[in-house]
């Protein structure tokens, strides 16, 4: 039980049919990058580029979540952890993209799913995650149209091939953030820039999105298909026009791209001007195309972000304050810790009114972890934790259809270009010797869930 603004909060509060879990990312745990036939991704070529990522920071080994998931997974269940949301690498499975499937990579996600099931965990599979496989960028990636064929290749072998056993799955995690952060400002794999490379990839991107959840329910109804959003809260600067309207194209960038032509409601051309240059790779028919109606959606929220006028920015004419200039508490991410945010974004897309539920497939936070005596004593983390969660429930009590949460992540792993500086696991890493502890927010969660 938790003591709260809103009075004591325990796992009994959110009903017996709430989904409580952890999430990762195969590129970000699983190690063994160029072992067992697997071809390389985007991200494998784009941590060899020198000051790309901090401190030259590489996944090539990362957590070896590959050579220890027996354990780790022993470790959740021991955590008392019912769900665990994990990514497929798609260049582990097709080491080119497409072609032949690698038998090795197959075993593993089998044997993955095995064991999951055997310590009576439930799967749910996140089909791209931001580790395209770089023979296929070579071709142009996500900006060229081919990868609706070679995503729906992907994406029915694995659901021909695990659907057996895995009944939970989501299509794209974060469209916003992989066509923006690596075809739009170069900081991500690829590491490409301009407004076309990020146009040409958000419209095939939210193609497959609906293409994916089509080709999930061709293999059966009793299918879960959601995909996964990246839901920051914007508010102005200041109650000035200029401030307001910038803080409108933001949450029109962020927050409505890709959910509103998935809802059938097209691109929010209306609200940001830039894309109707989008219209340039729309083609016949692809507005019904754009749609496709998802068991839930899947919302992930870490903060909130202020947003003043800029006439320096192109295309949006908006900056964003960092919480380091705003002085406000924040994580090892300079990201501002801001409850509310989660209930807001649940909230905002619970006004949405074809959508059938809400799940929340991410959220945590980064702190500066320290190792004493073999224990590690996170109390921001957990303390975070209970505030965001409270608000969950918060909104749950509002009548947002809510129907679960999932910690990122369960161990510490490789943050993209932020490299290993920030840990945002239950479970510390000792990447040296490749040990895990249970963190104190870990422990906490652990009796949560029993609770």
């Amino acid at each position: 039980m938790v003591e709260t603004e809103f009075g004591y909060m325990n796992k009994k509060d959110f009903g017996d049919d709430f989904i409580w879990g952890v999430s990762t990312a195969a590129y970000q745990i699983e190690g063994a990058h160029n072992l067992y036939g697997k071809g390389e991704s985007i991200w494998d070529q784009f941590v060899t580029k020198k000051g790309k990522v901090l401190n030259n920071d590489t996944a090539n080994e990362s957590s070896d979540f590959y050579h220890r998931f027996e354990t780790d997974i022993a470790l959740m269940k021991a955590m008392n952890i019912p769900n665990f949301r994990f990514s497929i690498s798609w260049s582990r499975i097709f080491p080119n993209g497409i072609g032949q499937p690698n038998p090795l990579g197959v075993d593993f996600y089998n044997r993955l799913i095995d064991t999951c099931l055997e310590m009576n965990i439930q799967p749910w599979i996140t089909l791209y995650h931001w580790d395209l496989p770089l023979e296929l960028e070579k071709k142009g990636g996500w900006t060229n149209r081919d990868i609706l064929s070679w995503f729906g290749h992907y994406a029915s072998f694995c659901v021909k091939t695990f659907g057996d056993r895995v009944k939970h799955w989501i299509v794209l995690n974060e469209p916003m953030a992989f066509t923006g952060a690596g075809y739009f400002l170069g900081v991500h794999a690829p590491g490409r820039k301009g407004l076309s490379n990020f146009l040409a990839a958000t419209h095939h991107a939210a193609l497959c999105q609906a293409e994916g959840g089509r080709i999930i329910r061709s293999f059966g109804s009793d299918f879960s298909i959601g995909t996964t959003f990246s839901c920051t809260y914007i508010e102005a600067l200041t109650s000035k026009g200029k401030d307001v309207k910038a803080a409108k194209r933001v949450d029109t960038l962020l927050n409505r791209t890709f959910i509103e032509p998935l809802l059938g409601l097209g691109y929010p051309y209306n609200d940001l001007k830039t894309l109707r240059r989008i219209d340039y790779y729309i083609k016949d028919g692809d507005e019904k195309s754009l749609k496709f109606d998802m068991d839930f959606i899947g919302i992930q929220n870490y903060t909130r972000e202020i947003v003043a006028h800029s006439y320096f920015t192109p295309f949006l004419r908006a900056k964003i304050i960092k919480a380091d200039k705003r002085k406000v508490e924040r994580t090892a991410m300079n990201w501002e810790i801001f409850p509310e945010s989660i209930y807001e974004m649940l909230k905002k897309f619970s006004a949405y009114p074809t959508i059938k539920k809400l799940i929340v497939t991410e959220n945590g936070a980064a702190f500066p972890d320290q190792k004493v005596d073999n224990e590690v004593h996170d109390y921001q983390r957990q303390h975070y934790l209970q505030k965001y969660i409270a608000q969950v429930l918060r909104a749950k009590e509002e009548g947002v259809n809510v129907q679960g949460y999932f910690v990122w992540s369960f161990t510490d792993n490789f943050e993209w270009a932020e490299g290993f500086h920030p840990r945002f696991g239950l479970v510390y890493v000792d990447y040296e010797k490749q040990k895990r502890i249970l963190k104190d927010s870990g422990k906490w969660y652990k009796n949560f869930l029993k609770d």
